[in-house]
């Protein structure tokens, strides 16, 4: 290894700790944690404990809710060399399981309370050595003498191994490199927002997800981290926090947004201190946006990646969002620093403006690969460049639209239809508060169109009613054939719509 390429994100703790040193660096709700240099000095000594135990590159899991001790727990296996494998807390401990044996993990480092369904399961193959944050074991580990520094790692070095949701089959982890994620908080500081050491990152969302992700680059600025006292997400609690805390950023998914902004209409006011809000992991339609801009003024900034290329393909500035068009709030925005990104056909060659193909992405944000899966990675990675799977079209400016995934199009007597344009349309209607369109298999037209919609508090509205909407702004052959009026969708606990469960639902209960 040529020592002049070494890199390791440990760096951006580093920073913080060098220039802000006695500022808090961590938060439980409004509750000060830590200093910048207390986690440096816990994260060096986990560091020195773990690398007398396993060699560089072998992978530690992390099973936890939100919790300030994953910021030196995290720092402290990239400090050691070692690769972090975050997995959701959310799922049942046969798939924590069947990660962490995909994963080849050394160890899972794991909250109390899923150490203990950990332990309890029945499951087919014994988990490796099993530490509970917080037990006298665990703080065993950052007893020793700091590291005298981080370890010296190649800028290829797995540091994230990022396991995808596992909706649609079997979890792949996608490689994320140290030179990956720093291009990531790299980009996000040149694109997206512009943290100090007066203002902070609430972790609203999962931190074993882009919450988790979104901490290098505000570490590397002097951002706190503020992890709510519930460990997840609330509404009331977020505003809350952004009443109690200056320069208040956060990643959310889009179905966050839109509770939060109910919980401040019926408030009756936006936090004190909400300065930035990044919102990506699905479709934010524009009519919610709207509605959001109105409440919270211009906090908004918007990214569309991947796991594959983390939080990092295209995006919208708070700028971007100013008093922008339909079309512009409706896209994905403009191709990222550090990032080459195309719309290209079958047969790979970049396609004409506006025309509607896949999305293709290259640069130092795209992963090394799928962990033990040259199959899926060799459909992944072509000639360099990443296929993401999701269909979209540029415009004249290089503003990327996207319709949807590939395997979510329906096409209805061969010709394609989108669901997120149904989408749009139908939640302009005011009895509706949520929507999700799939395709059914229909054994005249291929597909078919079916709508589920969640009314609006007190509406009822009916087939025919949404009908006639769609018809002034969709083609005949665009409108649901099916409505399913339901009281929620699925989510995960991303905050993205299971399409796989409703499809199910479908298949189970044809209308």
């Amino acid at each position: 290894m040529d020592d002049s390429r070494a890199m390791n994100i440990f760096s951006c703790l580093d920073r913080a700790a060098d220039r802000f040193p006695d500022r808090t660096g961590t938060y439980r709700g409004t509750e000060a944690v830590a200093s910048f240099a207390a986690i440096r000095c816990r994260a060096l000594a986990l560091a020195g404990a773990l690398a007398a135990r396993w060699p560089a590159g072998e992978r530690v899991a992390i099973v936890s809710e939100n919790d300030p001790d994953l910021v030196p727990l995290l720092f402290g296996l990239w400090g050691a060399g070692l690769a972090a494998v975050p997995v959701n807390a959310k799922l049942h401990p046969r798939e924590v399981a069947a990660i962490v044996a995909d994963s080849g993990a050394v160890a899972v480092m794991a909250s109390p309370a899923l150490a203990t369904a950990l332990a309890g399961a029945d499951l087919d193959e014994p988990l490796p050595p099993l530490w509970t944050i917080g037990s006298e074991a665990y703080g065993a580990l950052f007893a020793g003498a700091p590291a005298g520094r981080a370890a010296t790692v190649d800028p290829d070095a797995v540091a994230w191994l990022f396991y995808t949701s596992g909706t649609t089959g079997r979890s792949k982890g996608a490689m994320l490199s140290h030179r990956n994620l720093l291009a990531m908080a790299t980009a996000h500081l040149a694109d997206l927002d512009d943290p100090d050491e007066g203002t902070c990152l609430v972790h609203a969302a999962p931190m074993s997800h882009g919450s988790g992700l979104y901490m290098l680059p505000y570490m590397a600025r002097g951002a706190a981290q503020v992890v709510p006292a519930s460990s997840g997400f609330d509404a009331g609690e977020f505003l809350d926090l952004c009443d109690g805390h200056r320069g208040c950023a956060a990643f959310l998914a889009p179905t966050m947004v839109q509770r939060i902004r109910r919980e401040a209409e019926t408030r009756g006011r936006a936090p004190r201190h909400l300065r930035s809000v990044t919102y990506g992991g699905g479709p934010m339609y524009v009519e919610e946006l709207k509605k959001a801009q109105a409440v919270f003024g211009p906090v908004f900034s918007q990214l569309y990646g991947q796991g594959e290329a983390p939080m990092t393909i295209t995006g919208m500035s708070r700028r971007d969002h100013a008093d922008a068009p339909d079309a512009v709030l409706g896209s994905v925005g403009w191709v990222r620093s550090g990032v080459e990104m195309r719309v290209v056909g079958e047969d790979g060659l970049p396609l004409p403006v506006d025309g509607i193909g896949e999305v293709v992405c290259r640069g130092d944000v795209v992963m090394l690969g799928y962990w033990r899966n040259p199959e899926a990675t060799a459909g992944a990675l072509r000639d360099g460049w990443l296929y993401t799977g999701d269909v979209g079209s540029l415009d004249a400016t290089g503003c990327l639209t996207l319709r949807d995934r590939s395997k979510d199009v329906v096409i209805s007597g061969g010709t394609n239809i989108y669901p997120r344009e149904v989408e749009e349309v139908l939640l302009t209607h005011p009895a509706v508060d949520e929507v999700c369109v799939i395709g059914t298999p229909d054994p005249d037209w291929g597909e078919v169109v079916v709508a589920f919609v969640v009314p609006a508090p007190g509406a009822a509205p009916s087939p025919a009613e949404l009908d006639a909407h769609c018809l002034t702004q969709l083609a005949r052959f665009k409108r649901p054939k099916a409505y399913r009026f339901v009281p929620d969708l699925p989510k995960s606990s991303y905050g993205k719509v299971l399409k796989r469960e409703l499809r199910t639902r479908c298949a189970a209960e044809p209308a």
